[in-house]
């Protein structure tokens, strides 16, 4: 794996939510200033932090592209060597010979000593 895919999921899970929050600031320092609606009544909270994910998800579809492209070619990398060692357990499951059928022809002779001979 290569230094730039080695860390990849947590550096663009990090670099979303600093965008995120970065929107976040932005959105309540306008709603402090007057620029934008404060809501109604309470809702201001709510408000501001639906209008920050509003913001920061087109944004960071954007921004960070070579970091999501980097994400999804680490997990496939990660699927890939998923699927490898399943397929190797399950030949070595194939490979393994089957000592069941002889024991219990045996022990099937054992027990019925007069059918052998009439």
């Amino acid at each position: 794996m290569s230094s730039s895919t080695s860390h990849a999921t947590l550096r663009y899970t990090a670099m979303r939510i600093g965008i995120f929050v970065g929107c976040l600031v932005f959105v309540g320092l306008l709603t402090y200033l007057g620029v934008i609606p404060a809501g109604v009544g309470k809702s201001n909270p709510i408000w501001v932090v639906l209008l920050a994910l509003i913001i920061s998800a087109p944004l960071s579809y954007v921004l960070l592209r070579r970091q999501r492209a980097a994400m999804a070619e680490q997990i496939a990398q990660g699927v890939g060597k998923a699927k490898e060692r399943l397929a190797a357990n399950q030949s070595q499951e194939d490979e393994v010979p089957d000592a069941q059928p002889k024991a219990k022809a045996k022990a099937k002779a054992q027990a019925e000593p007069g059918a052998g001979s009439a």
